[in-house]
Parts: C-alpha cells; sequence; structure tokens
C-alpha cells in the first residue's frame, strides 16, 4: 500500500512516491516531452541521493509522466553548463547517469513514447529495463556534433554487444521497442505504457518485499566488481563476502524460514 508523502521532498520536475519499500521516481515535464532541464538533472539527482540514503528504501522505479518518457537534454538549457565545464550537479546530490561510484540499490525503468539520448543512458545505468511497444529509440549525439557522454559508450556494447551498440551510437538512426529486446537493452515489451510501469512496479517489490536487502547489495556490488575490476577481483571476493553474510540475521532468518516453510521477514542486517 502506498504511504503518505509528507516525508518525501518537493521537487520541481520529478515526483516521488514511497510504495512501501519502493521508491517509484517520475519524471515529470509532459508538455517538453520530459526534456531534461538543469533543474530537471538535479531534481532526479536528489531522488537517487534519497534511493540510496533511506535505509527503510530497497528498490526504484524510475518512469516518466506522459507520452513520452524523454527527448533527451533541453541542450537550450544544459549547452551553456556543459560548454563551460561546470557541473550540474547539487550538493548531495547522485550522479542521475549512476557513473559517480558504488551503487546499493536497484533500479527498474519503464519507458514509453521517445526515448531519446539521455532517456537510453538512463536505461543503461538502471538494472532491469521494461518498454512499452510504442516505444521510439534513438541516440542522436553524432547527429548534433557531441557524443554520448552519459554512459552509453561504456555500457551500451557491454550489454548490447560491439556491432550492435555501434549500429546505433555512431548513426542516431530510431529503433524500435523489438529491437531493443532483441539486444538486451530491455528485457521486457508491454502493449503500452500502463503496463511497462505496472510490470516495473511488480518487478521492484518482488525484489524489496522479497530478497534480503543484505543480499541484494551484495550480489549487485559483486556483479559491478566483476564490471569495472574484472572477474578475478569478484571471485576473489566471493567466498569473503558470502562468510560476512552468513554471520547476519538476514542470512539465519532464510534457514529459520526454509525450515518452518514460511516467508522469510528480513530486517536488512
Amino acid at each position: 500500500m502506498t504511504t503518505p508523502h509528507e516525508d518525501l521532498p518537493a521537487l520541481d520536475t520529478v515526483t516521488l512516491e514511497r510504495d512501501g519499500h519502493v521508491l517509484v521516481i517520475g519524471l515529470n515535464r509532459p508538455a517538453k516531452r520530459n526534456a531534461f532541464t538543469v533543474a530537471m538533472l538535479q531534481d532526479l539527482s536528489r531522488a537517487y541521493a534519497l534511493l540510496e540514503t533511506d535505509d527503510t528504501l530497497r528498490t526504484g522505479v524510475l518512469f516518466a509522466h506522459g507520452e513520452h518518457f524523454t527527448a533527451g537534454l533541453d541542450l537550450v538549457d544544459v549547452g551553456p553548463y556543459l560548454a563551460d565545464g561546470r557541473d550540474p550537479m547539487p550538493d548531495g546530490g547522485r550522479d542521475p547517469w549512476r557513473l559517480d561510484g558504488a551503487w546499493t540499490k536497484p533500479v527498474v525503468a519503464a519507458v514509453q513514447g521517445r526515448c531519446l539520448t539521455l532517456g537510453i543512458e538512463l536505461l543503461l545505468a538502471a538494472d532491469i529495463r521494461v518498454a512499452a511497444a510504442d516505444t521510439r529509440f534513438a541516440q542522436l549525439e553524432v547527429l548534433r556534433g557531441i557524443y554520448p557522454f552519459g554512459g552509453a559508450t561504456v555500457r551500451f556494447p557491454r550489454q548490447a554487444g560491439w556491432g550492435d551498440a555501434m549500429r546505433w551510437l555512431l548513426t542516431g538512426d530510431e529503433f524500435d521497442a523489438e529491437e531493443a529486446l532483441r539486444i538486451g537493452l530491455v528485457q521486457e515489451v508491454t502493449a503500452d505504457a500502463a503496463g511497462a510501469l505496472a510490470w516495473a512496479r511488480e518487478v521492484a517489490h518482488r525484489i524489496a518485499d522479497r530478497a534480503a536487502p543484505l543480499g541484494v547489495r551484495a550480489t549487485l556490488a559483486s556483479a559491478h566488481l566483476a564490471a569495472s575490476a574484472g572477474d578475478a577481483a569478484a571471485v576473489d571476493a566471493l567466498r569473503p563476502e558470502v562468510t560476512r553474510l552468513f554471520g547476519t540475521a538476514d542470512a539465519a532468518e532464510g534457514v529459520q524460514s526454509f525450515i518452518e516453510r514460511r516467508p522469510p521477514r528480513f530486517a536488512g542486517c
């Protein structure tokens, strides 16, 4: 059940909803196709910081209000910041592209309509992704005289394979939801935006309500370590980390719930 929102900050361009242990984050500039201004980047930065720092939150959902996920960056607004080398992120915020170090909470993203440039990079930064059947994608930066700087050059080849990533990164061509599914950019395609958001919420709750928070964090950390430092570094950390987890109350609860044939009640400790 959704709880009251009095404890959540009021943001101008992003909505926040606390749904149990899930933080539902909504891009909310639909009249401009959710094109990102500096203010909107800052609001999403604050939302992600809340997800990471609030111990009662275990999973995030990212979606967009209106017909489109995002038209990308509003270059008229953001361009001067980029040209001057200024950092638009607020104090205490987290990078909306999730490139600023370790992240401990998974994010499930749902998209629809236009999902351009920054939108693809927000998807790549999420852990699990779903698209409505009407979604149209394009990584347009090369057609604007710049290049993707929010992680697509790193993550897209890793997740889709070199050839498929370069097909879309270097041409700026548009592709559809079925192609996004084929190359692994999304894991599911639904009939419409409502279905995509419902799917994202369901998956987020399956993580937040059923999985042990410490186990989720350890799983993410291991996968990120393998990606950043290589397989050997991740393998070396496997045994020490599982030894630590076996000493936690959640691990004891996992064993006890198995013995008693009941759902576990994890506390995150």
